[in-house]
């Protein structure tokens, strides 16, 4: 994660502004700036990771990480006791992956023969979970693992990263995606079985 972000968010957050209901409060304020610097300090990691593995590229996960905690700051009203605040969170960052991908989408159209980086050859979501049983494959197991995770849909890879890299509970997974528990539990089961079987394709020498 870079080390600019007291600095650059705090630009962010006064173009901003406070959040509605304290713009007249400054004690409100800067107590909500105090729980925002502790939500950073956090869980800004593992939002990163989450967001490199949802665009495939560190320096736009880095400017989403960014915009997530502006938009956490905009929003802290919004935080509510029975929520952990990291679900809260990723369920922020999904979002803001979501418009840097249409984003994205529409600068090709307008430069559409513009070279293509090497993580968007492979596909979208190549980054690696930097788990210890991935850190134990060979690079080229790694890199099955991140084909498989790149031909998942966008809803079923972000669900497979929140239960496999930031353990969290099918009923939060549930809540963040605004599906069933059930349904969090079929799509996450689904990609594993994706998973499982690019790596036996792999381990059986198959092309």
């Amino acid at each position: 994660m870079p080390e600019v972000w007291p600095v650059a968010a705090a630009l962010a957050l006064e173009e901003r502004g406070p959040p509605a209901d304290q713009a007249l409060d400054p004690d409100a304020c800067a107590g909500s700036r105090r729980t925002l610097e502790a939500l950073y300090a956090a869980h800004a990691r593992g939002v990163h990771r989450f967001l490199c593995d949802l665009l495939g590229d560190s320096a736009a996960a880095a400017d989403a990480t960014q915009e997530t905690f502006v938009r956490a700051y905009r929003r802290l009203h919004t935080l509510t006791e029975v929520e952990r605040p990291a679900s809260w969170l990723f369920g922020i960052a999904r979002y803001v992956s979501l418009e840097h991908r249409r984003a994205r989408v529409r600068r090709r159209r307008v430069v559409d023969d513009a070279p293509l980086e090497p993580w968007e050859v492979r596909g979208e979501g190549g980054g690696a979970l930097p788990s210890p049983e991935e850190e134990l494959l060979g690079h080229e197991a790694i890199g099955v693992v991140q084909g498989a995770l790149a031909r998942l849909a966008e809803d079923r890879r972000a669900a497979l990263l929140l239960r496999l890299d930031h353990g969290m509970s099918y009923e939060e997974i549930a809540r963040l995606m605004e599906w069933s528990v059930p349904k969090a539990k079929i799509e996450i089961h689904r990609a594993r079985q994706v998973l499982r079987a690019e790596l036996a394709r792999y381990e059986g020498g198959e092309p």
